[in-house]
């Protein structure tokens, strides 16, 4: 599973930040790391130095032979947002792809 981290000009990121958040991609789509070809990543600060709940994430997962899955998350922190799109990501391959899991042992 390919994992891509993009930010917009707002965003002060690093190889290092950019990492942790691969890190916690991959621990919460584990389940299905062998289904995924690539996770994009799009991380946006909303209202700039404004302030207030303005960091957005955008979260695609591609499964082999399915379309792909887009989430989105706002949040405080970066970090938070990644989280609550990463979950949202996995119940939406749980129930597409576990789905057609199930029909195909009937």
């Amino acid at each position: 599973m390919y994992v891509q981290v993009n930010t917009d000009n707002q965003i002060v990121s690093d190889a290092d930040a950019n990492e942790r958040l691969e890190q916690r991609i991959r621990q919460k789509l584990r389940r299905f790391e062998k289904r995924l070809t690539h996770v994009e990543l799009h991380v946006s600060d909303v209202n700039g130095s404004k302030g207030g709940t303005d960091k957005r994430v955008s979260l695609e997962v591609r499964p082999t032979g399915h379309e792909p899955i887009a989430v989105h998350a706002d949040a405080q922190r970066i970090e938070d947002a990644v989280t609550v799109a990463a979950d949202k990501a996995l119940r939406a391959l749980e129930h597409s792809v576990g789905r057609l899991d199930d029909a195909k042992r009937h």
